[in-house]
């Protein structure tokens, strides 16, 4: 088991490195040609999701939000395992219920806290695949939404992002019964 969690770890720390590189390609020359990721990521996304926001920039986000949103929920749905990640979720919360009563003895509450913190690898291990599959369309969807929404509300719109992700993504989670 130790060595599934060093290796789910060591998935998602390539994964992140690869994310942060391509990242920063966005404004680069690649293949020979300037702002290779930029140019040809624009050129997929600009026909489908920039024709979207300039029929209505407010509405269009929306929808894109609503559709990724929907996207990344169903991906942790799927490739994750619900069942025992539920599993975990309810023992969790017995544990922060027991730590409530116990709130006056430090010492049976340091020993809650040691258990609950037995949870933190085991979850992370179980969320890790999504993040696998889908960080990087995010990384390049983030960047593509920089560049064409900057311009419009400055740095503001990863705040109407984060919000707006948040919120389809409770009722997603909720309407899909996922962990």
């Amino acid at each position: 088991m130790e060595n599934k969690k060093g290796f789910s770890m060591i998935w998602f720390m390539v994964v992140l490195g690869i994310s942060i590189y391509i990242a920063s390609l966005w404004d680069k020359r690649l293949f020979g040609q300037d702002m290779f990721l930029k140019t040809n990521i624009g050129k997929l996304l600009d026909p489908s999701l920039g024709a979207l926001m300039n029929w209505n920039l407010y509405i269009g986000f929306a929808i894109i939000v609503g559709v990724t949103s929907l996207v990344l929920t169903l991906s942790q749905k799927y490739l994750s395992d619900q069942k025992q990640l539920k599993e975990l979720r309810k023992e969790q919360k017995f544990l922060q219920s027991e730590m409530k009563k116990y709130r006056e003895h430090p010492e049976k509450l340091l020993e809650l806290q040691k258990k609950q913190f037995e949870f933190f690898p085991k979850t992370f291990e179980l969320t890790t695949k999504p993040i696998l599959y889908t960080s990087i369309p995010i990384i390049l969807l983030f960047r593509w939404f920089s560049d064409y929404l900057e311009p419009i509300f400055g740095g503001w719109w990863i705040l109407w992002y984060l919000i707006g992700s948040m919120i389809f993504s409770t009722i997603f989670r909720k309407w899909l019964d996922v962990a």
